[in-house]
């Protein structure tokens, strides 16, 4: 089977690497890929947003299967244009991607399905919002209604906080989506949707905080690991019975069924799970701590939800053991990244690329704010850990930065469901 896998993030190489061990494969393409994706792959610099362009791409290499990264293409509806000229197509379609691309969309799915999830209110006229504040704390929840890869939140205990970002985003035209704080512990759980059909993945949390302890503003993510320790066994059948087939079948049900990778980010709290947020597709850097344990065949799993046959797959193989993603962040990233330095000892198990090109001589050096995701992985937690440490430890990028504390709450016993 010959597999196209649009995206350049570290997502996306760990697609690739998960293709690789798949004996159906055999050969790998990539768009537009990165510094690390060309050592599997073959990368191709092809603007991922145009339709055309990726169409013309898929049949110009006779792929047999294409798998969509990232949200922005799936938003804009590049797998809708993969679909209409024949290519089996691994996400889902723009009118399924506004459960990521719109949180008025998803609220509205939610409440229609009886999902729990937060009280929330949309704001889209300035002269309206310090009437709408008041109805919220006192932890503020303030989330740009639209795509903002992750980085469009701000959770505060501070009003005067939550309303300047509320008001950045207001005048710079974005309606504002005000929520009430859910306690409890952050959970991500990945399943293959069809249709009705769900087949779910591992759960992972996500570290979302640029600091150690979760201090500092929020990114696209900072690392994570799997499986979780302290989630009661039963937790994703729940999950998967009360959240993702009922979101699945309201989806169908309105004409615009989901059919790819549905990510739901859920706080686990005393009355079981409530929805923070879904995405349309495989969240970063989760993917790569999930799919180093993944011993079933991913394309085989990937194909067949991108051709209907979902429900004859099965449960998914997993290995024992645990899996941590540590990201290594460009300097100054959440805000802008400096980009441009040559990055040494990246070129070893378990570091994958992001957000890296190759130099006009040869050398390779950042290109984005998550620049790697170094992944360890153990017979458990501790020993992931001490892996992926000692491979961040190795790598050499002037001015970068990552948290120390990936999984360590969780080792430590720190984190308990209320």
């Amino acid at each position: 089977m010959r597999v196209l896998v649009i995206g350049s993030g570290g997502r996306e190489h760990a697609l690739l690497l998960g293709l690789t061990a798949d004996p159906g494969v055999d050969d790998l393409h990539v768009a537009p890929g990165n510094a690390g994706t060309r050592s599997i792959a073959t990368n191709h610099p092809v603007d991922v947003a145009s339709s055309d362009a990726v169409v013309a791409l898929a049949r110009e290499i006779g792929a047999d299967l294409v798998v969509v990264g990232p949200e922005v293409p799936l938003v804009l509806g590049v797998a809708d244009a993969l679909r209409e000229a024949g290519i089996a197509t691994f996400g889902p379609s723009a009118a399924a991607a506004r459960i990521e691309g719109s949180k008025a969309f998803a609220k509205d799915v939610m409440a229609a399905a009886g999902v729990r999830t937060a009280h929330s209110e949309i704001v889209d006229n300035p002269a309206h919002l310090d009437a709408a504040l008041d109805r919220f704390g006192p932890t503020w929840v303030v989330k740009d209604d639209g795509l903002a890869a992750g980085k469009g939140v701000v959770v505060s205990a501070d009003r005067a906080a939550a309303r300047a970002h509320a008001a950045d985003l207001l005048e710079a035209g974005h309606p504002v989506l005000l929520e009430s704080f859910l306690d409890g512990p952050e959970v991500s759980l990945f399943c293959l949707v069809d249709g009705t059909d769900v087949v779910p993945l591992l759960p992972a949390q996500d570290h979302k905080r640029v600091g150690d302890g979760d201090q500092g503003p929020n990114t696209g993510g900072m690392g994570a690991y799997t499986p979780l320790p302290w989630l009661p066994e039963a937790m994703v059948q729940r999950i998967v019975d009360d959240v993702v087939e009922p979101v699945a079948r309201e989806m169908s049900s309105r004409g615009c069924p989901f059919s790819g990778l549905l990510y739901a980010g859920l706080a686990i709290g005393a009355d079981g799970p409530a929805v923070v947020e879904f995405n349309c597709r495989f969240g970063d850097p989760e993917t790569q701590a999930v799919l180093a344990l993944l011993e079933s065949p991913l394309g085989e799993a990937l194909d067949a939800t991108a051709t209907g046959r979902l429900a004859e797959l099965g449960p998914l193989r997993w290995r024992e053991g645990s899996a941590v993603t540590v990201v290594v962040a460009a300097e100054n990233y959440p805000g802008t990244p400096r980009t441009g330095d040559t990055i040494t000892g990246a070129d070893v198990d378990g570091v994958l690329h992001a957000g890296t090109k190759v130099d006009a001589d040869g050398s390779v050096v950042s290109s984005g704010g998550r620049v790697l995701a170094v992944v360890g992985v153990g017979d458990d937690l501790a020993a992931a850990r001490a892996q992926a440490y000692d491979r961040v430890a190795g790598i050499r990028l002037a001015g970068s930065h990552h948290r120390t504390d990936i999984g360590l709450a969780a080792l430590e016993g720190r984190i308990t469901i209320p």
